[in-house]
């Protein structure tokens, strides 16, 4: 196991597209999957039962379905002298009540031998990020394909890859207990608000430059945020657990679900942050939440929100850009934003959104905006459409220029 690789996190890993067969409801409540003899390479040829989670993906976040139970795989000719057939069971749950065929079928042996088995819609961005990650082929998945990620084709995770393991619900961010210190002096022991937080996190990489390379400074500037507030998240929900809940379960349900709103409300605060740095570096006036038709309110609006509600302002001339660092079916929402602005940008750091998606994008006139870096988890016919964060200032910039 490699710290900071794929390795770190499954010992091997099995795909294959759902057939009918393997979803239809029995009277057993009983299942097993087809064509697994190729399945001995990650579980070897004893009986064996295994502690499993299950997880069907959908496009949208609400069709993000968990679940728990066991597997248990065998040689159901284990005693004949020269046959044998395996087989690998799996109980009714609701992540199989929502599988249909063709959904791609993802069975994990993580490093702590239990099992994740992850099914993901048809022609998601979910299935599409699933076969970037564990570098699958279409082609190969009419049967299961096997992947050991103990190889040496392990690979050391990047923004990207984290990115998938954190959407699966895997921990993927390391907390670095070197800057704890720092920061409980800092913050003495409490979270700061966002953009504090933000400044603090660029302020620890100063050797990055926004103006030479900004779409690069955008994701180590995130990352580093994320593993700072990972780092600190630890170490303040440690104490509010030694303190302990007593009998108070609603309290604890209560901390442990602002926890989790507390990540995903920070993480796009913190995109917002670095992106209107990276703004002001480049020298570029803008608007932050000024207010459009219906009271909406875009994340940026150039040159500004003055120039936007000015009749004589030449139209051609404004931009909107949303930030989302998740997309999936949200993106419309900016579609709403900004009237007089018929094309649209919006800046996201979801990696390889399905082409059902962007080809939606492209048909209501938004343009996605990425890091260059994340561009190759998009296929290349998506990949000659995105933007990159210097293209998009350098369109800012030429409609700015005489202001």
């Amino acid at each position: 196991m490699k710290k900071g690789h794929l390795s770190s996190y499954f010992r091997g890993v099995a795909a294959k597209y759902l057939s009918a067969v393997e979803i239809i409801p029995r009277a057993s409540h009983q299942h097993e999957f087809n064509g697994i003899i190729q399945l001995k390479k990650i579980f070897g040829p004893d009986r064996q039962t295994f502690n499993a989670s299950f997880i069907y993906l959908g496009e949208g976040e609400e069709e993000y379905i968990k679940d728990s139970g066991k597997l248990t795989w065998y040689d159901a000719r284990e005693r004949h002298p020269s046959r044998s057939e395996y087989r690998l069971y799996y109980p009714d749950n609701e992540v199989f009540d929502k599988a249909r065929e063709g959904d791609l079928l993802l069975i994990g042996r993580r490093s702590d031998d239990s099992l994740m088995i992850i099914i993901a819609r048809a022609g998601t961005t979910s299935e599409k990020n699933i076969i970037w990650l564990f570098n699958l082929a279409h082609e190969d998945l009419a049967g299961f394909t096997i992947r050991d990620v103990d190889f040496s084709d392990d690979f050391e995770l990047d923004f990207a890859s984290r990115f998938i393991l954190e959407e699966l619900g895997i921990e993927a961010i390391e907390a670095d207990e070197n800057y704890l210190d720092p920061m409980i002096r800092k913050f003495h022991a409490k979270f700061p608000s966002t953009s504090v937080f933000s400044e603090y996190a660029r302020s620890t990489l100063s050797s990055v430059s926004a103006v030479i390379d900004p779409d690069a400074a955008l994701l180590e500037w995130v990352a580093r945020e994320e593993m700072l507030f990972r780092t600190l998240e630890r170490h303040i929900v440690a104490e509010r657990l030694r303190e302990g809940f007593g009998d108070e379960v609603d309290v604890f349900i209560s901390y442990s679900l602002s926890v989790q709103n507390r990540r995903k409300s920070r993480a796009g605060f913190a995109l917002e942050n670095h992106m209107e740095q990276i703004l002001k570096d480049n020298c570029i006036t803008y608007t932050r939440e000024g207010v459009t038709e219906n009271k909406t309110k875009p994340d940026f609006i150039f040159p500004d929100i003055i120039n936007y509600h000015n009749p004589a302002f030449p139209i051609s001339r404004l931009t909107m850009l949303g930030v989302k660092s998740t997309c999936k079916d949200r993106w419309r929402q900016v579609l709403s934003e900004a009237d007089k602005i018929s094309h649209k940008h919006l800046l996201t750091l979801q990696p390889g959104i399905s082409e059902n998606q962007t080809r939606e994008m492209q048909a209501n006139n938004l343009q996605l905006v990425l890091p260059r870096q994340l561009h190759e988890t998009y296929s290349k016919i998506q990949a000659s459409w995105l933007m990159d964060v210097a293209t998009f200032l350098k369109l800012i910039k030429s409609r700015q220029k005489s202001l």
